[in-house]
């Protein structure tokens, strides 16, 4: 598995298409009301999924662990929530935290990390 992070708007999705070579409909697009998807070969807003863990109780990290072996052969794209102010709303506190949380067990797990800023990969791992 490789895991592409970086803040909202850098990039992640356009580098991770072109490096994969990866059309739109190979990528799924998490949201708040939806479960990952590993049916395609990339899952693109990891943070969704974890603000809908968030709302629902439920631990976004222990969710990928149960089902790692549905995600070894995926790209994963996560928006990085855990830089700037820490915000006052405690939902959004546990969503950053968690993000983290989730962030970090992939990292462990992953082939490659590459952090995407202003379109510009930065390899972190592999």
């Amino acid at each position: 598995m490789d895991l592409i992070i970086g803040g909202a708007y850098q990039g992640k999705r356009a580098y991770t298409e072109e490096q994969y070579k990866l059309s739109e409909e190979e990528v799924f697009t998490c949201t708040e009301k939806t479960e990952p998807d590993f049916s395609y070969k990339a899952l693109d807003h990891l943070e969704l999924f974890v603000l809908k863990c968030v709302r629902e109780g439920r631990d976004a990290a222990a969710f990928f662990q149960k089902n790692e072996t549905l995600w070894q052969d995926k790209v994963l794209i996560g928006e990085e929530l855990f830089s700037g102010v820490v915000p006052m709303e405690k939902e959004n506190r546990m969503w950053r935290e968690a993000c983290g949380a989730l962030y970090v067990y992939l990292a462990k797990e992953a082939s490659t990390v590459t952090r995407i800023f202003l379109g510009i990969p930065e390899r972190l791992k592999g």
